[in-house]
């Protein structure tokens, strides 16, 4: 046989190869990223995601698979979703912004990797042994917004000092002790809150028609990643009716609500993503110390206060970090 008869009849074999190959190939590393917001987000929350990721290595569909489940607020879906994970053994569970899957998560496995974001102190709630060395199966950021919310509550006080009567907006879907915060930061202002609760979009019309026909005179979003995936129609509901609006993120405040003050959560969750790429490459949650943002961002948008009637004072627009007109 001729030799390039023989590397044609070779190469005609391969052509057969990629079935019997295939099934020999071990398959992906399948990650579960669980986030409480809207699929609307991937284009920003999931890039941050895939970015970290990619930063660490893993590029997802060739080393790794990616699979999404944004809850959009529906967290009675948890149980469902991670004993499903637990039961595929997955190589990664990812919650970024999410504690109530963050828990999940931890209760259902002590083996499979879990890489959170949450809010409240993660020693405190057994997530992990110490900060420095998480000791288990999970590690992440703490993004401190049970301490930032206070300081949030304080600045929108300095833009509306006649404001006494404040609404908050939580979503009891999503239990977390900022109510607490917020409460004691209204008291140490002289400020009177009123809460109201939202967890759908329809919930969110009533709250705002709750809080106009009781006349609150400003609003502050407490930090929930369904709320925060709902920041358009925040802003065009506070925007319709006049309403001073705070919190939920930096992103909100661009598009139309008055300001925030707090982590960049963006970063969030590329980061998590980035330790999320470790894990897969080798690296054990528990040698992973816990990550505490040491910057905090100020963004006030002065188009909203214009359109508010209100005027922003010089010594709050030197702190802002972000001036949007």
């Amino acid at each position: 046989m001729k030799r390039r008869e023989f590397i044609t009849l070779i190469g005609g074999s391969a052509a057969a190869w990629p079935l019997g190959v295939r099934a020999q190939l071990p398959p992906l590393p399948t990650v579960a990223f669980i986030s409480g917001r809207s699929s609307e987000d991937d284009a920003s929350y999931g890039a941050s995601f895939r970015n970290g990721l990619n930063e660490a290595g893993i590029v997802a569909g060739q080393n790794a698979t990616v699979e999404y489940h944004w809850l959009e607020g529906r967290y009675d879906q948890l149980p469902s979703i991670i004993a499903d994970l637990v039961r595929r053994r997955v190589a990664l569970i990812a919650t970024p912004g999410s504690a109530p899957a963050t828990h999940a998560a931890k209760a259902a496995s002590a083996d499979i990797p879990l890489v959170f974001g949450v809010a409240e102190d993660p020693v405190s709630t057994g997530l992990v042994a110490s900060l420095a060395r998480p000791g288990g199966n999970a590690t992440g950021i703490n993004f401190f917004v049970v301490e930032t919310v206070a300081k949030q509550l304080s600045l929108l006080h300095e833009l509306l000092p006649k404001a006494v009567r404040v609404a908050v907006l939580v979503n009891p879907s999503n239990p977390q002790s900022t109510l607490r915060a917020v409460s004691d930061a209204a008291r140490t202002l002289g400020l009177e809150i009123q809460v109201l609760e939202a967890s759908t979009s329809r919930e969110i019309e009533a709250a705002f028609a709750t809080l106009v026909r009781e006349r609150a005179e400003a609003l502050f979003i407490a930090p929930d990643a369904f709320l925060g995936s709902r920041r358009v129609q925040f802003a065009i509901l506070a925007a319709r009716n006049g309403i001073p609006a705070a919190g939920i993120g930096r992103d909100a405040v661009e598009i139309g609500l008055l300001m925030y003050y707090g982590t960049n959560q963006l970063d969030v969750y590329r980061q998590i993503g980035v330790y999320t790429g470790r894990i897969l490459k080798g690296a054990k949650p528990a040698d992973l110390p816990v990550i505490q943002p040491t910057k905090f961002s100020f963004a006030i948008n002065l188009i909203t206060a214009k359109a508010l009637g209100l005027e922003i004072p010089a010594s709050l627009l030197a702190l802002a970090d972000e001036v949007i007109e």
